[in-house]
């Protein structure tokens, strides 16, 4: 999979699916984010979360249901390398509702304030979702990145 890169000088509007709370995590919800990402994802995409939600401010984004309280959605940055965005993760119930969306889209624009002229998607998956949600466009020669050898 290769690496994407996102200019964040021009990002779309920031928006919030009807329905949906977008907001940075806190750091008591650490073990409560790490399982729900273990379970609907992987333990690797656990682990990797692990210091957006140490720092303070954090650098995790969460789409949270608003009626149920039910965490539908995150996104991070800065946490396997500096300038990365992700992992980022729907739950299968929430796809389609633009959680993802949203998200990624706060997360861009907190890197924006955070100093970034531009984001790199690290191993993205689905590249057709970052070209249409912001504009993404494929780093060449970016595979394997920053994962070349991982353990098994």
């Amino acid at each position: 999979m290769a690496d994407l890169l996102v200019p964040l000088y021009d990002l779309p509007h920031k928006s919030t699916p009807a329905g949906f709370v977008v907001r940075r995590s806190l750091v008591h919800e650490g073990g409560t984010i790490r399982n729900w990402i273990e379970e609907h994802f992987s333990p690797g995409w656990a682990s990797e979360v692990l210091p957006s939600v140490s720092r303070t401010p954090s650098t995790m984004v969460l789409a949270v249901e608003r009626s149920t309280g039910k965490l539908a959605g995150f996104c991070v940055w800065d946490c396997t390398a500096l300038g990365f965005l992700g992992p980022v993760g729907v739950a299968e119930e929430y796809r389609g509702t633009g959680v993802g969306r949203a998200v990624t889209i706060q997360v861009l624009h907190s890197m924006r304030e955070q100093g970034y002229g531009y984001g790199i998607i690290g191993g993205a998956g689905p590249v057709d979702f970052f070209k249409s949600v912001c504009r993404a466009s494929v780093i060449t020669q970016s595979t394997p990145g920053i994962y070349p050898d991982m353990i098994k």
